[in-house]
């Protein structure tokens, strides 16, 4: 379960960032092709949050489509997961993004 690592890390940078202050809220980006379970995380952040100046944040997940383009007709299409088809048929397609896992706004007091 990579999301332990992941909530680990969160925590660590917004506890750097927060100066002594307590974080109230995080809201990070999360990008489809991250394999990311928004769940998952949400768990893991409250336990890797104990005891640190996050504990008790409220953990926000917005959930980023990927977007591609077709290799065969140059479309480019939105999807939910790693994987898809484009109208025309074509599989082969060039992410364009969707790999962003990142802390978007934290709120402190």
């Amino acid at each position: 379960m990579h999301e332990l690592g992941l909530a680990l890390e969160v925590v660590e940078a917004v506890a750097a960032r927060a100066e002594g202050g307590r974080v109230k809220r995080v809201v990070l980006e999360v990008g489809a092709l991250t394999a990311v379970l928004p769940d998952a995380l949400r768990s893991c952040f409250t336990l890797a949050a104990e005891g640190t100046p996050a504990d008790g944040a409220v953990l926000e997940i917005h959930e980023r489509l990927a977007r591609a383009r077709c290799r065969g007709c140059g479309a480019e299409l939105s999807l939910a997961r790693p994987y898809g088809i484009c109208a025309c048929g074509g599989s082969d397609l060039e992410w364009l993004s969707g790999d962003e896992l990142r802390i978007f706004e934290m709120e402190v007091e």
